[in-house]
């Protein structure tokens, strides 16, 4: 049974490894935006809100930013199956930016009330640990890229690392 297994942790270690890479750059980003957004007092508005609601009640709430992003998944598959691929996928990073954020908020601040149902700690107990085995999982590969890049560094004269940059950035040469 587990190795059975295997290739699926494997497939949800890479998924994490790109979220976790693409999250890295993106995050200053993030960052640059939230600054722009009066976060305490919304995360104070929203949190008095929420106290008074009942845990049941509060999951509404969480739900609220996934209904409203689920109208924008349809719209990018609509893009893609009309071949639109840059503007889908300008709409798919968009998306998934402003979600992480925003998802992200709104769990801040209804944290505490969703924990109090047994079946939400549960699953958010179970996320927590198969992104901690991910993380184990993906943590050799990591190591062996990070190596493989060191050593390479270390062969290659600085000159040629000059010259490979100067070739990815060269204008290209309609031919």
């Amino acid at each position: 049974m587990r190795r059975l297994l295997r290739p699926l942790w494997v497939l949800l270690a890479l998924i994490f490894l790109v979220e976790a890479w693409l999250w890295d750059r993106v995050e200053p980003i993030v960052a640059r935006v939230v600054a722009l957004i009066p976060l305490p007092r919304l995360k104070q508005w929203l949190s008095d809100r929420v106290e008074h609601l009942s845990p049941a009640t509060t999951l509404l709430v969480f739900a609220v930013p996934f209904i409203v992003l689920a109208p924008f998944s349809l719209f990018e598959g609509w893009l893609l199956a009309h071949k639109y691929f840059v503007t889908a996928t300008t709409l798919i990073v968009a998306q998934k930016i402003i979600g992480v954020g925003l998802i992200a908020f709104v769990f801040d601040v209804t944290r505490d009330k969703l924990l109090r149902m047994g079946w939400f700690r549960r699953l958010y107990q179970f996320v927590i640990d198969l992104r901690a085995k991910a993380a184990e999982i993906v943590a050799p590969f990591k190591r062996a890229i990070g190596e493989w890049i060191t050593r390479f560094r270390r062969r290659a004269s600085p000159g040629f690392i000059k010259r490979l940059r100067r070739r990815m950035q060269a204008p290209r040469s309609s031919s």
